[in-house]
């Protein structure tokens, strides 16, 4: 009787055991194999952000990291570019009677602020599908395909040697990642007068 008991009391406890998470297992690469991981600041994690959570975490830092570097890229150049008075002849929208040559006489934020509404819901659109298409091409990036490409105009790589291109993959992150520093002292300069010394008394700002 003892040992029926015994053994029923084995068999509930059993029940509740937690059994623990399979560990996944992480094989990061070091700073030092990473695109971008060039001299001045080779292997430069302060924040040991290489080591934070999985694979597919990484993954998602490196993919991150690559798109907004393109994207401010885009930004610093488009930022200059009107900032230095070139424009597109012609209306931007004719039913707001509003010109692409009265838009160069404004500093860029007022530009983007005097945009129509629809006109800045066309663009904001297009970028969602161009995220969209690079999202959703082939095997996704997390799960091993390749990280997201230039949506428009698609750049072919293929015929670049391996060399020649982990040496463009490098300036592509590292000019990424000097334009993310730069259009955000553009913005703290348009917004905060002073907050950014090297642009002070610059029209542009």
């Amino acid at each position: 009787m003892q040992l029926t008991l015994f053994s029923s009391m084995l068999v509930a406890a059993s029940a509740f055991t937690i059994t623990p998470a399979p560990v996944r297992s992480t094989h990061l690469p070091a700073l030092a194999d990473m695109s971008g991981a060039t001299a001045p600041l080779k292997g430069f994690d302060p924040l040991n952000l290489a080591s934070l959570g999985s694979d597919e975490t990484y993954l998602w830092f490196k993919a991150a990291e690559l798109k907004h570097g393109r994207c401010a890229m885009i930004a610093t150049t488009g930022y200059l570019v009107t900032a230095a008075g070139w424009h597109f002849p012609g209306m931007l929208s004719t039913s707001n009677d509003l010109s692409f040559e009265s838009l160069s006489s404004m500093k860029p934020l007022d530009q983007w602020a005097a945009v129509p509404d629809a006109g800045k819901a066309q663009i904001i659109g297009t970028i969602f599908i161009a995220e969209l298409v690079s999202e959703f091409q082939g095997t996704h990036y997390m799960k091993g395909g390749d990280f997201p490409t230039i949506v428009f105009p698609p750049i072919d790589f293929s015929g670049v040697d391996a060399d020649t291109l982990a040496t463009k993959k490098n300036r592509e992150i590292n000019n990424g990642r000097l334009a993310m520093i730069a259009i955000m002292s553009f913005i703290s300069a348009a917004n905060i007068p002073g907050s950014v010394p090297a642009l002070i008394g610059n029209p542009a700002f």
